[in-house]
């Protein structure tokens, strides 16, 4: 079907401006269907639907636990050298040690100059060099 122009509107702008689509709303559409789905297995066997919740439900759980983590919520990759703040310029570094609980972590032991008996301590993402 040919779309007609209105004859009020001029000759060089269009005659409806698409309007942008929400993400959101194929997720409305899809929920709306599956809820209409699950009525109708429910109106069959009130058994079946409750059986029904139950394989959506782990089958939610299923797909959760198997997605991929996205880059973005990744820890930031490790830096050269040791972590540097205000506090521990100029300091001596006395041992980076692995993090048990926490896969690549280390934690940098560092001495003040005009402190002998201070340790500065930085809990930081990185790899194990030797020094």
């Amino acid at each position: 079907m040919a779309r007609r122009k209105r004859e009020d509107t001029p000759a060089e702008e269009p005659a409806e401006e698409l309007e942008e689509r929400s993400p959101l709303a194929g997720g409305c559409v899809l929920v709306v269907l599956a809820g209409a789905a699950l009525a109708g297995v429910w109106a069959v066997s009130p058994e079946a639907g409750v059986l029904a919740v139950w394989v959506a439900g782990v089958a939610a759980v299923w797909w959760s636990a198997r997605r991929r983590v996205s880059v973005s919520s990744a820890p930031p990759p490790p830096q050269e050298g040791r972590p540097s703040c205000r506090e521990c310029a100029g300091h001596e570094l006395i041992g980076v040690t692995p993090l048990e609980s926490e896969e690549g972590m280390l934690i940098y032991k560092t001495s003040p100059p005009d402190r002998p008996n201070h340790t500065h301590i930085h809990v930081a993402a990185g790899e194990v060099t030797s020094r």
